[in-house]
């Protein structure tokens, strides 16, 4: 089927027709956009199974996370432009279907580098859908509708946060790690069917006609150098490495600025300094919090000796309270300055960060629980409000750039979160399995990952209140 030519086309339909691609498209973009934030945080707590059984080092435990992650940032920026070009339904459809081979072929992985590969796999395809998702939500639901749908979106992905870390530790706990890849064939192939057989049409953009190689060769080369080079610090090639990282992102800015059809228009952010500064805020704010879970998974189940359902149990705590307060801080955001709210959750977060560089063995789970809650809050605070000032910042026809920002951003922030955590790991535990011998390093590994923490937020707050006034 030809695309259509208007901005957010919907295929002529009766209405009967148009509810029925409605409920198909909210429960595939819903349903994926759980998928994600699931697999993530329950991963993260089956981690400590995941290095005895495939015989992990410290480091190589970071890159369950971090190679999942550098894929999607990869595969993002283009992902965005290939999917104006040939269909959002197609390429939708392509990449629900390479994450559910890569997650299901992770069940049967027998070591290391098979299943780092294949989380590349699994980060490639999540990276297709999770930048068509929303384009399709959007181009499927008139605007009276949309913005409930976008609400019921954001609210699946906070419940993968939130249910992640507890039913990712009961199923480690009862039937391994690799149940948590299992159970993404089915909801994969559910959502394929659907997307195939009950969302009709086709979105596309007849004046999206080419895709810059050069510009996303360079962006990748630069990404893969700049994070591969900082979890090998303090070795020689990874003081090579990053460097070429930084100058060939310098170099991707360049480039854009000059390319006719650029694949990340980045004017805005010359033009623009509430945007540019609101970004950056996400940027840090992401740099300084992903790797909280990682951690403190690792903390609990090898420093308090707790079993992974325990653990995630305790984990659960920040997701629950971030999915509980970011509603109602998003409707404050329209009465206050988001920039106000998004300094107070920035600084609650830095709070947050500093009390837990006070972390021991000895410390206590109701501290430990209290102190993630307070995480929570000021993630919060800050998440929404901080979107709003975004989306706020810009025109309307900017929307779809601004919202693929946010997501760049959101994903730079994780893998430099990770890179943080792995750089740390490799200088005080090394290439070694984490045991009681080396639990006096690990836990200075840990306080020096939260000390780098509450620096980034400190900065945060800086670019959080002086972005100037929205309205």
């Amino acid at each position: 089927m030809l695309p259509s030519r208007s901005p957010n086309p919907v295929p002529s339909r009766t209405s009967k027709q148009q509810a029925s691609a409605e409920r198909s498209a909210l429960f595939v973009s819903t349903l994926t956009s759980f998928m994600g934030p699931f697999m993530i945080s329950s991963v993260n707590v089956a981690l400590p199974t995941i290095q005895h059984e495939l015989a992990m080092t410290a480091v190589e435990l970071g890159w369950v996370a971090t190679s999942y992650l550098l894929a999607m940032a990869v595969g993002l920026i283009p992902a965005g432009k290939i999917a104006d070009i040939h269909g959002r339904k197609k390429v939708f459809s392509i990449g629900l279907l390479i994450y559910t081979i890569g997650s299901t072929a992770a069940v049967i992985a027998g070591n290391t580098v098979a299943f780092l590969a294949l989380r590349v796999v699994q980060g490639l395809g999540a990276a297709l859908f999770v930048t068509t998702g929303m384009a399709i939500l959007t181009s499927v639901f008139p605007l009276h509708k949309r913005g409930r749908a976008i609400g019921v979106y954001v609210s699946a992905v906070y419940l993968g946060l939130s249910v992640g870390p507890f039913i990712g530790g009961v199923m480690t706990q009862q039937f391994g790690w690799r149940s948590i890849f299992a159970v993404m064939f089915p909801l994969g192939a559910m959502s394929i069917l659907v997307t195939r057989v009950f969302l009709k049409g086709e979105w596309a953009d007849e004046e999206s006609h080419r895709l810059d190689v050069p510009g996303c060769l360079i962006y990748a080369i630069a990404i893969v150098a700049l994070v591969y080079g900082a979890s090998i610090l303090p070795g020689a090639t990874g003081w090579i490495l990053v460097p070429v990282g930084i100058l060939g992102l310098v170099l991707f800015f360049l480039q854009q600025r000059r390319a006719l059809d650029p694949v990340f228009e980045v004017t805005l952010f010359l033009e623009n300094r509430t945007f540019t500064f609101s970004s950056l805020a996400a940027l840090l704010n992401y740099s300084a919090t992903f790797a909280v879970t990682f951690m403190m998974s690792l903390y609990l189940q090898y420093i308090k000796g707790m079993p992974p359902q325990a653990a995630g149990s305790i984990l659960m705590a920040q997701p629950v309270v971030m999915a509980l307060f970011s509603p109602l801080a998003g409707r404050l955001s329209d009465r206050i300055q988001p920039r106000l709210l998004a300094t107070a959750g920035m600084s609650i977060t830095t709070v947050g960060m500093v009390v837990f560089t006070q972390l021991a063995a000895s410390s206590s789970i109701s501290f430990i629980t209290g102190n993630l809650i307070l995480l929570g809050l000021g993630f919060a605070l800050f998440s929404s409000p901080n979107m709003s000032a975004i989306m706020g910042a810009v025109d309307k026809k900017d929307y779809g750039l601004a919202s693929g920002t946010v997501a760049t951003m959101r994903l730079l922030g994780q893998m430099t979160s990770m890179a943080i955590a792995t750089v740390v790991l490799t200088y005080f535990v090394g290439h070694h399995v984490i045991e009681p011998a080396n639990y006096d390093r690990f836990m200075a590994s840990v306080q020096m990952v939260f000390s780098v923490s509450a620096v980034l937020c400190t900065v945060g707050i800086y670019f959080s209140m002086f972005r100037g006034r929205l309205r």
